[in-house]
């Protein structure tokens, strides 16, 4: 799958991770896009060195799956470091 791809899994991913974890991250909608964005690029890549998905294949459950992990993961550091911040 090509950047552009995972850039719009990214956008999906990003709004699924915010159904799953809602709360206060910090940031309004554009933050969790670009969060979900950031989680789906990492969570692809990882997921294709454990190889759990493929860069190169379509949109199918692995992906996405691996994709949403990726975004949560992002969101949940990110309200972590947001949270401190505010403090």
């Amino acid at each position: 799958m090509g950047i552009i791809s995972w850039i719009i899994l990214g956008l999906i991913a990003g709004a699924l991770a915010k159904l799953i974890m809602p709360g206060s991250q910090g940031g309004g909608i554009f933050v969790t896009i670009v969060l979900g964005i950031i989680g789906a690029l990492v969570g692809g890549f990882l997921g294709s060195l454990i190889g759990i998905g493929d860069l190169e294949s379509p949109f199918d459950i692995g992906t996405i799956i691996t994709a949403v992990v990726g975004a949560l993961i992002v969101l949940f550091i990110w309200g972590a470091v947001a949270g401190r911040r505010r403090v």
